[in-house]
């Protein structure tokens, strides 16, 4: 080991040696082609991939990758400028209008990442004497945004309740009720969830948690990154799951006002953050959809558009193109959904335990993270490739093997996934 180290450095070594030491350091593997239900990983060839959120299929269609060399062809490589300043093409407005309506909502933004989305969402929108509540399980992007807007705006709150927990000790009831006797709690109230969790493959109750909102006058915002073109019979996210949606699926309807009126709000949700970097074409970025007057206070106030280079043409052009396709092929769900019943079956009768979910999230639980690691490198050594999920991406005790199924997967691929399960 080098001497003279600074401190940082030190620790660092330190650390790295320790996740090397247990078996938890991860590797990155080097794909050397485009991704879809096989690809070509250095060292190791043409695998099975059973792992990536491309749960259409869109990330390398032969459309989408069109649309986004036209887009290059036509605006060039990037918009070397924030919005504001000008750094704000005609495929951004055509792709926000499109997911306005792919959503349901009166108005959408993109964003380079669903990160940068939900970073800019709470700390722009929330002012002090507000409280923002969140399922324990939410995503990082929502745990941080939460931390970055109470620590620039001091005296916004903020609340944990347990995994999808409405009722009872430790639940969203328990919260809400908590913060009609909390003085400090003066503004609104946020509830804020994943639509699908990402790690569990479960999915929030969001007609019941629409009527705790509506009985404590609190906004519901959701997070529906692994719900685009998974859930709802057209693939529209969770909220068409349960019902919770108005509006013909037409990018030519830009404007839905009608649907934001107050006598309609108790069967909707208020904010969306989501991606375009998964289902919906798998290259990058992603929005937040949501009333016009949120939306507008996002495009003034928001830091994250403010100070950062708007969404690359190339892939607001992609985006758009996968969005088509999905209204046009909503089939494309229902293969998904196949695949994902069939699989389900294949893995349950080979003898692993998968925890029950309609998303294309099949988690199978192997407690520690070493175990976890050393099968997925196992699996993609038979031409396999899925990951081992671990601490601290899940906590500590809950390590798992992650499959995600894909509309592009054959039940032949599926069925090698599960002669190499057995091989384990």
């Amino acid at each position: 080991m080098p001497t003279n180290l600074l401190p940082a450095e030190a620790r660092a070594d330190s650390i790295l040696a320790s996740l090397e030491q247990s078996g938890q350091y991860k590797h990155l593997r080097m794909i050397e082609g485009p991704m879809g239900p096989v690809v070509k990983i250095r060292g190791y060839g043409d695998c099975l991939c059973f792992c990536s959120n491309n749960y259409l299929g869109l990330a390398n269609h032969p459309e989408v990758v069109e649309a986004g060399i036209r887009g290059l062809r036509e605006f060039g490589a990037g918009t070397a400028s924030v919005r504001f300043i000008c750094g704000t093409f005609a495929p951004h407005e055509a792709l926000e209008a499109r997911i306005a309506s792919y959503m349901g909502t009166e108005s959408a933004y993109t964003f380079v990442s669903a990160w940068t989305a939900a970073e800019a969402l709470f700390p722009t929108l929330c002012e002090p004497g507000d409280l923002i509540i969140s399922d324990e399980l939410n995503h990082a992007c929502i745990i941080d945004a939460i931390r970055l807007a109470t620590t620039i705006k001091k005296g916004i709150n903020k609340a944990v309740y347990r995994n999808n927990l409405l009722e009872g000790p430790n639940s969203l009831r328990a919260a809400l009720e908590a913060a009609r006797a909390n003085p400090d709690v003066t503004g609104q109230i946020w509830v804020v969830t994943d639509g699908v969790f990402s790690m569990e493959g479960s999915i929030a109750d969001l007609p019941a948690m629409r009527r705790l909102c509506d009985e404590f006058n609190a906004l519901l915002v959701v997070d529906d990154s692994h719900g685009h073109g998974v859930m709802g019979e057209t693939g529209r996210g969770t909220h068409e799951h349960f019902g919770m949606i108005d509006g013909a699926f037409d990018p030519l309807k830009s404007t839905l006002s009608n649907l934001m009126s107050d006598s309609l709000r108790r069967n909707r949700v208020d904010l969306f953050t989501g991606t375009l970097g998964k289902a919906l074409g798998g290259g990058a970025g992603g929005f937040v959809a949501a009333s016009r007057r949120f939306i507008d206070l996002l495009i003034q106030r928001g830091r994250p558009t403010l100070f950062s280079n708007a969404l690359p043409v190339t892939v607001a052009c992609s985006a758009a193109k996968a969005i088509e396709i999905l209204s046009a092929r909503p089939e494309l769900v229902k293969t998904l959904r196949s695949n994902v019943q069939y699989a389900r079956q294949k893995i349950k009768a080979a003898g692993f335990s998968v925890l029950e979910s309609p998303t294309a999230i099949m988690p199978i639980i192997v407690h520690d993270t070493a175990k976890a690691i050393a099968m997925s490198k196992r699996l993609l050594e038979l031409g396999v490739f899925v990951i081992g999920f671990g601490y601290p991406v899940v906590p500590e005790g809950h390590a798992r093997l992650r499959i995600q199924m894909s509309a592009a997967h054959t039940t032949q691929h599926i069925d090698t996934l599960v002669d190499a399960l057995k091989k384990l």
